[in-house]
């Protein structure tokens, strides 16, 4: 079964430079092994990539062990749900700036996070290519 995005389309692919998904195919996917959620395609921001390695997250060292290439602005990549929840949260509660929740791509996010974040949120914060 073809897996969905949240604006109610066949799921379109993250990014292949740099590889991403939990099973790194490049897609946004859900899967029961991922508790991290990595279903939200994000475009990434200086300010994200600070935000989340002050959390004990570095997405920017390359881990090849792990597969991961680290990540420079601009590169797309399936975020945790959950961290992406957390930087708008703080966006809002200590006032961070705005592009410390990085762009979301629609068309690209999988339909199972609006079971955590609403449409309108989303499109409120979409990547405007």
């Amino acid at each position: 079964m073809t897996e969905r995005n949240v604006l109610g389309e066949e799921l379109a692919t993250c990014s292949d430079d740099p590889r991403t998904g939990f099973e790194r195919d490049g897609c946004c996917g859900t899967h029961p092994g991922d508790r991290g959620r990595h279903e939200l395609c994000a475009v990434m921001t200086d300010e994200f990539l600070s935000f989340s390695a002050e959390r004990g997250n570095d997405l920017v060292t390359p881990r090849p062990e792990f597969d991961f290439p680290g990540l420079a602005p601009g590169d797309r990549w399936c975020l945790c749900l959950g961290r992406w929840i957390e930087a708008l949260e703080a966006t809002r509660d200590r006032q961070l700036p705005e592009t410390t929740v990085p762009p979301v791509v629609l068309d690209a996010t999988n339909e199972a996070v609006l079971d955590a974040v609403d449409r309108e949120t989303l499109e409120a914060h979409a990547y405007d290519a």
